[in-house]
C-alpha cells in the first residue's frame, strides 16, 4: 500500500504546474531592467526604441533601431545578451555602445533588457 501512496504524491506534485507554464516574475529585475533602459539605453536609442534617442544625432554609426522587424528576426536573445554585457566593441559592433559588466552577476536583469528589447518589435 505505501507504494501506492508515493505514486499518487508524485503525480500530484508533477500536476500542479503545466510544462509549458512560463516562469514566475522576477518584479526586481523587471524595475532594475526598465531603471536602466529609461535612464541609460533611452539617450542613444530612444524611448520609442528607434535609435533615435536624444544623443543619436552625433553617433556615426547610429544606434540600432529596435522596432526593424528584419533584424529583430536575425539576431538571437544571446547576441543582445552580449551586446548588453560586452558592449558595440567586445562584439564587433560601434564602440559607442557602452558595456555593461556590472550586469554580468544579474542574468535576471539581462533577460528583463532582452524582454524590452523585444517589446519593440512587436
Amino acid at each position: 500500500m505505501r507504494p501506492t501512496i508515493v505514486v499518487v504524491a508524485v503525480l500530484a506534485l508533477g500536476c500542479g504546474k503545466k510544462s509549458g507554464d512560463a516562469p514566475p516574475v522576477d518584479r526586481q529585475a523587471q524595475a532594475e531592467a526598465s531603471h536602466i533602459f529609461h535612464t541609460l539605453c533611452i539617450t542613444c536609442h530612444g524611448e520609442s526604441g528607434k535609435g533615435d534617442g536624444s544623443a543619436s544625432a552625433t553617433l556615426n554609426p547610429k544606434p540600432r533601431n529596435y522596432t526593424d522587424k528584419t533584424w529583430q528576426a536575425k539576431t538571437s536573445d544571446d547576441q543582445i545578451k552580449q551586446i548588453i554585457l560586452l558592449g558595440g566593441a567586445g562584439v564587433g559592433k560601434s564602440p559607442m555602445m557602452p558595456a555593461s559588466p556590472q550586469l554580468q552577476n544579474d542574468p535576471a536583469v539581462v533577460d528583463e533588457l532582452v524582454k524590452i528589447v523585444r517589446s519593440f518589435g512587436t
